[in-house]
């Protein structure tokens, strides 16, 4: 018998009608049992739903009504059960839905995970924390939910829902910088359904994060072996490309990603995906592709923050410098991401406007304060900001904190930086050099690495190795920082050329 604690009745058989049989001792516990855990887990999702937003006074809640405005955003939806990007607009259309959903039938534990997995892509795009929260509760409910269903009918082994709720709880832990808990959870996820193409790109992104590249390789070569059907592949694509770009392969990674923007099904996707080849353009510094793809990404899609902070990043390139002040400032006006608000504190100083610097740092440390809020691990982007305009001594030990945490490349490359403004050139070549050596794991083509460790090698008067890494880091891309390119020529010329020596014996 299903029991409905809330929402609309069903007729269903009554027991007192019904002829007398043989007593069932047995029977009766398990139905007690069912009833006692079936309403225990409507407590839990009830409790979740007075975390939402709260319902209207005086109205009953009620299942939605048939019609085009009770129907759920289809792409939207298809969009955060797949695992590929939607717009802004679609994704507030989709969670108004899914929390009259759950009102409605709190015990529906599908309903719960796509509301977490909304509130999280919302959060993801919106570079809004506040969402993070919100998304962690739907998603443990989901799973507090199901379990108790389960316990409550034992004969149902599907664990598809836990499966889909492991995956957000994982890609959730991803965006907050925890990758030790995002493997933790994609790995439950990955035992609980191995074919399922989802629960792979949030353990490849823990894996890439706590510096296990071997371990995120294996993860792509499965997903790649699962076949996804035509939906996914663009986000499968998109993946491999990522993934591709950190082991240095350029090439493989551009066409991994045009690939996927020229097959994406819907113009919010295939935006995100050309937002990320003009980001790869710029990276090799070829400045007027990477402004024409992050245009036509604007153009997909007009609210997406990404094209218009990496429009901003194209033209500061270019030397626009006032329309990539604009750009920035579009960007932070639909959300404040504190990492936009870095660069255009840094467009600003190279500019000599120092006032406009510092009111953009400050927003910075604002945004960051409500990240962590959040539950955002910002440590990372703390250290980075404190070793080139704070404390460098501060970012150390924020920053070995980190290390000992999650060793990643990035983690590798900032702690790096810091010791070497903190003093202490020695162990800061130790970093520089994880960063960017292949045989230590860091294979991406990175001028910014390239920069870090041929300034650190110049005050350690290795004039040769600082001579090649700073031209490295001009030649893989001339304008990579409006404060740290100058700085880059400027250190390479004092080099001076390369010595005229007779060849050893």
């Amino acid at each position: 018998m299903e029991i409905r604690p809330y929402g609309p009745s069903v007729p269903g058989p009554s027991l007192v009608a019904e002829a007398p049989r043989p007593r069932r001792p047995r029977r009766w516990l398990r139905w007690l049992r069912r009833v006692l855990v079936t309403a225990l887990a409507g407590g839990v999702a009830a409790g979740a739903v007075l975390m939402l937003r709260p319902a209207e006074p005086h109205r009953r809640p009620s299942r939605p009504a048939a019609g085009p405005r009770a129907q759920v955003p289809a792409q939207a939806l298809t969009a955060v059960t797949s695992g590929v990007p939607a717009a802004l607009p679609e994704l507030a259309a989709l969670i108004g839905q899914q929390e009259s959903r759950v009102r409605a039938r709190p015990q529906d534990a599908r309903a719960w995970a796509v509301l977490g997995a909304a509130y999280l892509e919302q959060g993801r795009q919106s570079a809004d924390a506040a969402n993070y929260p919100k998304a962690e509760r739907a998603l443990r409910t989901s799973l507090e939910v199901h379990g108790a269903q389960s316990a409550a009918n034992t004969g149902n082994p599907e664990n598809t829902e836990n499966a889909v709720a492991l995956s957000g709880l994982a890609a959730l832990a991803d965006v907050r910088r925890d990758f030790p808990a995002a493997k933790q959870y994609g790995e439950q996820a990955l035992k609980l359904a191995p074919k399922r193409w989802t629960a792979y790109p949030p353990l490849i992104d823990a894996y890439t994060g706590l510096g296990d590249f071997k371990a995120a390789r294996s993860a792509l070569d499965k997903l790649m072996g699962l076949h996804a059907g035509a939906a996914a592949r663009p986000a499968v694509m998109a993946r491999a490309s990522a993934v591709y770009r950190d082991r240095g392969w350029r090439e493989d990674a551009v066409a991994q990603l045009t690939d996927a923007a020229a097959a994406a099904r819907t113009p919010a996707e295939q935006a995100a995906y050309l937002t990320g080849v003009g980001q790869l353009a710029w990276e090799r510094g070829e400045r007027e592709d990477a402004l024409r793809h992050f245009e036509a990404a604007m153009r997909l899609d007009p609210g997406g923050r990404a094209a218009l902070a990496g429009r901003g990043r194209a033209l500061a390139a270019l030397g626009r410098s006032d329309e990539a002040i604009t750009a920035y400032r579009a960007a932070l006006a639909k959300q404040p991401d504190p990492r936009d608000a870095l660069e255009l504190g840094e467009l600003y100083e190279s500019l000599g406007m120092f006032p406009s610097a510092q009111a953009q740092y400050r927003l910075l440390k604002a945004r960051v304060r409500e990240a962590v809020a959040g539950g955002v691990d910002e440590e990372l982007l703390i250290g980075q900001f404190e070793a080139d305009h704070g404390d460098p001594q501060e970012a150390v030990e924020r920053l070995e904190d980190e290390w000992r945490r999650q060793p990643g490349i990035e983690v590798a490359d900032a702690l790096g930086w810091a010791l070497h403004r903190a003093g202490d050139d020695a162990q800061a070549l130790e970093y520089a050099s994880i960063a960017t050596d292949k045989a230590q794991g860091g294979g991406v083509r990175s001028a910014l690495y390239a920069f870090h460790r041929g300034m650190i090698e110049r005050e350690l008067e290795l004039s040769g190795p600082a001579r090649r890494h700073l031209a490295e880091a001009l030649r893989i891309n001339p304008y990579f920082s409006p404060l740290r390119a100058p700085a880059a020529r400027s250190a390479l010329q004092g080099l001076g050329e390369v010595p005229d020596e007779p060849l050893p014996d």
